[in-house]
């Protein structure tokens, strides 16, 4: 069955073809509800190394992040202090707000659910008044402990007064022997030594209580009793009673004796008194370790702390922990604070208060859950409440919102405005209802066979599917405008044909040119299938089952209903014959001439002209620019009129893009990181060394790695947190202080055993930076803050060159990280720009030289007509180039789409060309009824599909809106080029390789005399 015969079956059983189609829209539009949404950019990474570390980083370093996400609040007061004490307080009590919301607290994280400068200020004012305390318990320690200090030295002069005494009266006894005092002088000086030693007494009496006397008085026996000995035994050595080898031998043992007494003795006789000293002394350690592990303090805590203080302790205060060079908390306490912020200032017109949430194992990029979104809804809703200073609140769940109500929003504006559009033009082009509401039908029913093969074979709706509805709406009514137009030529050409015959004519001489212009177009959409990025081989997929159900509809289904409606009203007395536009002659028919006066006059200089400013589009084209970044799917806010609309076309409000400018060009962003894997022995100390040298040459990139105002790059890796950890773990100090050696704080020996210590007493902190199976280290990781306005491409390139440094020596080292994801996405736009432009190319010039090689004989009127299509691409590169507007996941599929839409202009004009040819006989004649006919229709459909697409203009997507206005100038340079340049060409073709040089067959009867017979039934 040849292609009159298919066509002729459609006039001829229209009704069955109704019932058919009507069906099968039915089934296949059934699954249009089960369309899911998502905005999330993840979808468009394709299965890089570097999105395979980043999903490695995700699974094996159990650092909490990763099923974390953030909101980060700025809190901004132009004319005040936001380091005040009142300002603080507020922040505060808006942190403990938000704690209070049940949908805000379900979604926190137990740990630090939020943390800002007013925390830290209000906790370090905590601790320095506990550590005050315990200064004031350690010195009351010290005094007491000098005061045991002094009563154990005044017993031990008691001791030696005691020796001697006790000496003198031992030499008393000796004298008393050898008969050198008489009994009365030895009574008087006994009686004297015995009141010296009533006297020692006494003085202990008053130092000790009636126990520690009965003590010392015990210990006083012992020295008057080892005294006597000694006496006794220097006595024996002055009368040679022994020798000295004995006597130092017996003197050394009375001498340990004595020392036991004063070393152990005497403080045993405030034994009490030193055990309670060491207990409180234990107590008072412990204290300090708790004070150095402690948690923070609740809010609660934080917020009492700050109103108990005056403004000039809490200035202080903030001036300590925002001072240049702070440690611990304080050198914490700069990242959120600007990056222009003046170290030590009281002064700040703008701080960040971040909130960390839970979602459930799906990364920052992800499309943020409908608990995240309720949540950071409600979060900004309770700051603007809770605060009376201005407040930006930019996190996953506000962008993903805005992503997907601005999505909502560009349909709700720009769908009603493209049908307007197309039935304004219709309605000036059919100037008839009926065939106006059977191109809207037909239209409505190619979208719902869309959506429905999307709903039964799960593509989800993403960004840059709101450019399908549209591209199907011009697409449609093109093929509406080719068949209508050229029925009404048929029938106003012969006088007397029925509906049914003229439909049947109509369908053979341009059935054959849409079956070509959906092939054409669908090698168009389908090259998009060599991109790695998903959601444009989806979209490539769902435009070509789009063209192809437009083909049925308005080949099929919107032809035999108005054969069967046109019919019925004629058969009742309605004159159903209508003019085709651009016919008749006048200013239209006049204009679009031009193009075959010029091919008839001039056609050299036509083409010349054309390859003039080719050559200019083909250079421009190597100047654009790729993107691929959240804020080209970041709406700004509409303009007033569009807040004016009525419900519901009425957008919303924006504020995430100007919010995450605000914060990519004032602070530190939370979810902007660069990080590089680091696999193989990273528990050596080579592994150490080398990872200290990419910490210190990526603080050095200044021009992509945050700095925060006190001149610290924020960079987390193996190093960086052993020293956080070491700074108050004395324990894991003393490891780390042992593994060094050197003194660089790098360990340079049993690495190992310092990373099984910060396991044991950090081990979240451990577990961020270090990734541990089964006893082995087997990976590490430098997590690197980039600003978040920084070139993905420089971002790539220098942790590249980081990573690269790394390598080596058993080491693989790679950099990931979202901005380096995202540049690989953009090279890969690149690429689907390359290489779809030349497969589309390549097929449709194959194509069409073999299709025109069949139906005509001639494979270079096939090549001829693809000519002007090539000359738009470029014309279309160069004006991007010009416009500023670079290569985005919209954009990026300009050149495919230029060729499938572009090459249908130039296909319609050559097969009408080619019939006219044969039916006029010269060339002359033959143009001008093509460019008059056809070119009407062109026009019409140019015109519509114009509009269609220009209406994404009014988008609130800022990709939609540079895709609509460059496809809409596509189908202009397209239409342009085949009404003006496509002539020429076909001038000369016919003249050097047109039918008589190439051979072609004559047309067959049925098609020369452009009748075809067709039975009323």
């Amino acid at each position: 069955m040849n292609a009159s015969d298919l066509f002729a079956a459609v006039t001829k059983y229209s009704r069955g073809i109704i019932a058919v189609l009507l069906v099968l829209t039915v089934l296949v539009g059934a699954g249009a509800p089960m369309v899911e949404q998502s905005s999330s950019l993840d979808q468009f990474q394709s299965d890089s190394t570097a999105a395979q570390k980043l999903d490695y980083i995700e699974s094996n370093f159990a650092s909490g992040d990763q099923n974390q996400t953030t909101v980060q609040l700025i809190v901004r007061d132009e004319n005040g202090n936001v380091l005040s004490k009142g300002a603080m307080v507020e922040t505060l009590q808006l942190q403990q707000a938000l704690r209070n919301n049940a949908t805000v607290n379900r979604t926190l994280a137990n740990e630090t659910p939020t943390a800002g400068v007013a925390n830290i200020v209000a906790t370090v004012a905590i601790r320095q008044e506990q550590a005050t305390e315990l200064r004031k318990q350690g010195a009351q320690l010290q005094r007491k402990r000098a005061d045991l200090n002094a009563t154990v030295g005044n017993l031990s002069d008691l001791l030696n007064r005691t020796r001697e005494i006790q000496r003198e009266y031992d030499r008393l006894n000796r004298s008393r022997q050898r008969g050198e005092v008489n009994n009365s002088t030895y009574r008087q000086r006994a009686n004297r030594l015995e009141s010296q030693f009533r006297e020692v007494r006494s003085r202990a009496d008053r130092l000790l209580t009636d126990q520690q006397t009965g003590r010392f008085v015990r210990l006083v026996g012992q020295t008057r009793t080892l005294q006597g000995n000694l006496d006794a035994l220097n006595a024996s050595l002055a009368a040679n009673e022994i020798n000295r080898s004995t006597y130092a031998e017996r003197a050394a043992q009375i001498r340990q004796q004595f020392r036991q007494v004063y070393e152990r003795g005497l403080p045993g006789v405030l034994r009490g008194e030193f055990a309670s000293l060491r207990e409180s002394g234990k107590q008072l350690r412990q204290q300090r370790q708790q004070l150095q592990n402690a948690s923070a303090p609740t809010l609660e805590e934080q917020i009492q702390q700050l109103q108990s203080m005056n403004e000039s302790e809490v200035e202080s205060t903030v001036s300590t922990v925002l001072s240049e060079g702070g440690s611990g908390p304080s050198s914490r306490a700069f990242a959120f604070m600007p990056t222009s912020y003046d170290p030590g200032s009281t002064q700040a017109n703008a701080t960040m208060l971040v909130v960390f949430q839970t979602q459930q194992g799906q990364t920052v990029q992800s499309m943020a859950s409908s608990t995240i979104v309720e949540s950071q809804t409600a979060i900004q809703d309770i700051a603007k409440q809770q605060l009376d200073r201005e407040v930006l609140v930019f996190g996953s769940g506000i962008i993903s919102e805005e992503t997907e109500q601005s999505m909502a929003d560009s349909i709700a504006i720009v769908g009603p405005m493209a049908l307007v559009f197309v039935v304004l033009t219709l309605v000036i082009a059919y100037r008839d209802l009926l065939d106006i509401l059977l191109g809207v039908f037909g239209i409505v029913a190619v979208l719902v066979w869309t959506f429905g093969f999307m709903g039964w074979f799960d593509i989800t709706f993403n960004q840059i599917f709101i450019a399908v509805p549209v591209l199907l709406i011009g697409l449609s009514i093109d093929y509406a405008i080719h068949v209508f137009m050229r029925h009404r030529e048929e029938r106003a050409e012969h006088e007397g044909e029925s509906v049914r015959q003229g439909m049947s004519v109509a369908l053979a001489s341009v059935g054959v040119a849409l079956v070509w212009v959906t092939a054409t177009t669908v090698i168009g959409f389908m090259s998009n299938l060599v991109s790695p990025l998903p959601p444009i081989q989806d979209f490539g997929i769902v435009s070509s089952v789009g063209i192809l159900a437009a083909l049925i509809v308005f080949g099929g289904l919107i032809p035999a209903l108005k054969v069967e409606i046109d019919g019925y009203l004629e058969a009742r007395g309605y004159d159903r014959k209508k003019r085709a536009f651009g016919t008749g002659g006048g200013a239209l028919g006049s204009m679009l001439s031009v193009g075959a006066v010029a091919a008839r006059k001039a056609p050299f200089v036509v083409i010349a002209l054309t390859l003039v400013l080719s050559a200019g589009g083909a250079y421009g084209a190597t100047q654009v620019d790729t993107s691929f970044s959240q804020t080209d799917f970041l709406a700004e806010d509409p303009p007033n009129w569009m807040k004016d609309l009525p419900e519901p076309f009425a957008p919303g409000t924006y504020t995430a893009k100007a919010n995450l400018e605000y914060v990519n060009e004032n602070f530190l962003r939370q979810d902007s990181q660069a990080q590089i894997l680091v696999e193989g022995g990273v528990a050596t100390p080579q592994a150490l060394d080398k990872l200290e040298q990419a910490e210190q040459t990526a603080a050095q990139k200044e021009d992509v790695v945050v700095v925060l105002s006190n001149g610290e790059p924020q960079i987390r890796s193996p190093l960086s947190v052993m020293e956080r950890v070491a700074a108050r773990n004395e324990s894991f100090n003393e490891t780390l202080a042992a593994a060094d050696t050197d003194g660089d704080g790098v360990p340079d020996r049993n690495v190992e055993k310092v990373f099984d210590k910060l396991f044991e007493v950090a081990p979240q902190e451990a577990k961020g930076v270090i990734s541990r199976q089964d006893g082995e280290y087997e990976a590490a990781r430098m997590v690197v803050s980039v600003k978040g306005g920084a070139s993905s491409s420089t971002v790539t390139a220098e942790m590249r060159d980081i990573a690269a440094n790394i390598q080596g020596g058993g080491l693989t080292a790679t950099a990931t990280g979202q901005p380096i994801v995202f540049e690989i996405v953009q090279k890969q736009l690149l690429d689907t720009v390359i290489q779809s432009l030349l497969i589309t190319l390549g097929a449709t010039f194959a194509f069409l030289m073999i299709a025109y090689r069949l139906a005509h004989g001639s494979a270079t009127l096939g090549a001829i007509t693809l000519l002007p299509v090539a000359f738009s691409v470029s014309w279309i590169l160069g004006t991007m180039y010009l416009l500023g507007m670079p290569f985005n996941v919209l954009t990026g599929m300009i050149t495919s789409l230029t060729v499938g839409l572009g090459v249908a202009y130039s296909i319609h004009l050559s097969e009408r060309y080619t019939m006219e040819l044969g039916r006029r006989g010269t060339v002359r004649e033959a143009m001008r009824e093509s460019v008059t006919g056809t070119g009407g229709a062109l026009l019409g459909s140019a015109a519509t599909t114009v509009g269609g697409f220009g209406v994404l203009v009014f988008a609130i997507l800022p990709a939609l809106q540079q895709f609509g206005i460059i496809t809409a100038l596509t189908i202009i340079y397209a239409f342009l080029a085949s009404v003006l340049v496509l002539p020429s060409l076909l001038t000369l073709w016919t003249r050097y390789l047109g039918p008589d040089e190439a051979g072609a067959a004559e047309p067959n009867a049925a098609v020369a005399s452009g009748r075809t017979e067709v039975s009323e039934d």
